[in-house]
């Protein structure tokens, strides 16, 4: 998720009848925090409502979940995925929690105050952190927490104080809950959180048809396609390799 596809977006839904207000189907690992936040905004500017409903057909992680918080309703299946939106970081060759990093510095820092005698082993490890890096991922990790209170306080949490707000979905903003970044959390923890999310059935006749969608995109978009072409038993698809430009047949 990406300031391009946010572009993307808004220049599809200019050409919409949006009167109603919309549902989106989101299906994404991430990426960023902050066109996660201008993708809110765009939809719910473009709502004739003012709000949109979030479709998770499989998963919707870390930055597309911050979508998701932005939401009026959650519509998910009993297997779909939410996921942590705890910032993460390239630390010493490794892909780790904000949080983590922060605290691992900070907790090194006092054990050097507190202990006596020998310093040296507390002061190399002290060395690999950058204070000013460490400010820096802090800003990060509260931008994080601030950008989901904002979109459930105009949203789906409305009436509830930050401080409630930010209690309430710890499980989405601190890593300890779940452990690791990627690991799921599923629609009866979002909804202790108390978020309005809609679970349904998956041999109900609503989710089939969000399921084929769902798979018909995935490929569409996996596969490089640059036409598809259905009937209503076959499926074709040419990929963007193959197309002649000017050949309209291609």
């Amino acid at each position: 998720m990406a300031d391009e596809d946010v572009e993307t977006l808004e220049d599809i839904l200019r050409t919409l009848d949006l009167s109603n207000g919309m549902a989106i189907m989101i299906s994404s690992p991430g990426g960023s925090g902050l066109a996660a936040e201008r993708m809110i905004n765009v939809l719910r500017s473009y709502s004739g409502t003012g709000e949109y409903w979030a479709i998770v057909p499989a998963k919707a992680k870390s930055a597309a979940t911050m979508v998701c918080l932005g939401a009026s309703k959650i519509l998910m299946g009993p297997a779909s995925e939410l996921g942590p939106i705890d910032p993460q970081v390239v630390f010493q060759g490794k892909v780790v929690s904000v949080h983590d990093v922060i605290n691992s510095y900070h907790r090194m820092f006092r054990n050097a105050v507190r202990a006596k005698g020998n310093l040296e082993p507390y002061l190399q490890q002290l060395a690999s952190f950058d204070a000013s890096e460490i400010s820096h991922l802090e800003t990060e990790r509260d931008l994080a927490a601030d950008m989901a209170v904002r979109c459930l306080k105009d949203g789906m949490l409305s009436g509830a104080s930050a401080k409630s707000i930010k209690d309430r979905v710890k499980i989405f903003l601190l890593p300890q809950h779940k452990k690791v970044h990627g690991r799921p959390i599923y629609h009866a923890e979002a909804e202790k959180c108390g978020l309005a999310v809609e679970v349904n059935d998956t041999d109900s006749d609503r989710w089939n048809l969000v399921y084929e969608l769902y798979v018909r995109t995935r490929d569409f978009v996996g596969r490089n396609v640059a036409k598809l072409i259905e009937t209503e038993d076959q499926s074709f698809y040419a990929h963007a390799s193959s197309v002649v430009e000017g050949n309209s047949d291609a």
